[in-house]
């Protein structure tokens, strides 16, 4: 509590912000109320730097915007219709979504209110006009009967794409997510709009994986308890994720998608859309993060909840937990100062906590949680159906009562020729075993000596 952080995931960020090799800790706070929304810098448990936020970040992202010396990162920052970018923590660039198309019968009666004195019957902004007093209508519309109509959306999240390289410290364009359904992606040098996506609801998580150049995906939640994926040269979704209820959390894992759901889920889909497991949860999600290790090829998913617990999963099974003092409301995981394992989560209350894993960890791949064997999950391989094996499984579905009597009666048949083979042999004594004490037992013993 003493830090006074409030903030999301989606507000936090890991940076070498002077390229140095010392990665700093970047948040978003949102404050405790208007006017407190600041820019703060962290190196360690310190406060390095901060700076004031003109309105609410909704994102922040680090990104490279040139292949300039020294390669240090732009801190962008989305805040209602604006991207605010940063270097060198000073304000260098703004950025401005462009105006949406205006209703044009709107358009129209507000092109004759500028001719009439009287009160037209439509405002710029309906909600505000709402709660005026009937004595303040007038007033209203005669003050904006004179201005230009625009109508203006504003970022629901944000994004980094790679531009045209795979490497660490490559150029990245910006991807934003609109309410007014649209995904952008600028270009990071221009800022200008190098492709424009639709979606069928407003998004909320985004998780970008790709290059600009060559081939990418956007994984998109958005507000229909949907997920949806776009790709390159695509101005529609290729792929849809329906959930049985709204996601809360969206990261990537190699090419499979984990979702947190308000349900108490934990759900795991291919990039096609092909549910391949589900963990129930004992208490609800509240944000999630990648764990990833590449230098020891292990990666997992930090689930954050609401009983003050952190749960790291590996696919479905539940690899740790980590009890917290409060409820977690982001986490981070990454390079933080000149560790690579450094676990940073921010709660409730304002805390911030800062872990740093072990160099000595090992993880054990099995599940912590009582439940059936690991070795149940996996597929068998199954060979292909056959032409043969079709045909076959169609007669027997044809004439299965035929069958089954035809089975029966040869199962008959089969139990009477064993009954009477068995009586033949005792009536006859072939057998050296004596079924009663009055049978005589008939004995040969053959002795051959060599001299």
């Amino acid at each position: 509590p003493v830090a006074n952080l409030y903030t999301f995931s989606s507000c936090i960020a890991l940076a070498d912000l002077h390229g140095d090799g010392d990665n700093k800790l970047v948040v978003g706070d949102l404050g405790t109320g208007a006017g407190n929304t600041k820019l703060k810098v962290y190196r360690g448990i310190g406060l390095l730097s901060e700076n004031t936020l003109l309105d609410l970040p909704t994102g922040l992202v680090s990104f490279l915007m040139d292949q300039h010396e020294p390669r240090t990162p732009a801190i962008a920052v989305a805040s209602g219709p604006f991207i605010y970018i940063y270097k060198n923590l000073r304000p260098y660039f703004k950025f401005t979504l462009p105006f949406l198309e205006v209703n044009t019968l709107e358009q129209d009666v507000w092109s004759q209110a500028r001719q009439v004195s009287k009160a037209p019957i439509t405002v710029i902004c309906l909600a505000v006009f709402l709660m005026l007093e009937p004595q303040e209508m007038e007033t209203y519309v005669n003050l904006h009967k004179q201005q230009p109509i625009r109508r203006q959306t504003v970022i629901t999240c944000i994004g980094t794409l790679k531009k045209n390289m795979v490497d660490e410290d490559a150029v990245s364009c910006l991807v934003v997510g609109t309410e007014s359904q649209d995904v952008y992606i600028l270009d990071p040098e221009a800022f200008t709009i190098l492709s424009k996506m639709s979606l069928p609801s407003v998004p909320t998580l985004m998780d970008v994986t790709g290059q600009f150049d060559v081939e990418f995906r956007i994984i998109i939640a958005c507000r229909n308890g949907n997920i949806y994926i776009l790709r390159r040269d695509s101005p529609k979704p290729k792929y849809c994720i329906e959930l049985c209820s709204h996601p809360v959390g969206l990261v990537r894992m190699g090419k499979n998608v984990v979702v947190g759901c308000a349900q108490e889920t934990l759900q795991g889909y291919t990039q096609k859309g092909k549910k391949l497991w589900t963990a129930y949860l004992p208490a609800p999600v509240t944000t999630m993060a990648v764990l990833d290790l590449p230098t020891r090829g292990f990666q997992a998913v930090l689930v954050a909840l609401a009983n003050c617990e952190v749960h790291v999963y590996r696919d479905k099974n539940l690899v740790s937990t980590i009890k917290t003092p409060d409820v977690v409301s982001s986490i981070c995981f990454g390079r933080y100062g000149r560790e690579d394992g450094t676990l940073i989560m921010t709660t409730k209350g304002g805390g911030l906590i800062v872990k740093i894993l072990k160099r000595t960890a090992v993880f054990d791949e099995r599940d912590s949680a009582p439940g059936p064997p690991l070795a149940q999950s996996i597929r068998l391989n199954v060979p292909k159906k056959t032409k043969l094996y079709v045909d076959q499984t169609m007669r027997e579905r044809e004439n299965a009562v035929a069958m089954h009597r035809a089975f029966q009666m040869d199962l008959s048949r089969l139990r009477l020729a064993a009954a009477r083979t068995y009586v033949k042999a005792l009536e006859s004594s072939l057998t050296p075993v004596s079924a009663s004490l009055a049978e005589p037992l008939k004995m040969n013993a053959v002795v051959s000596v060599n001299i």
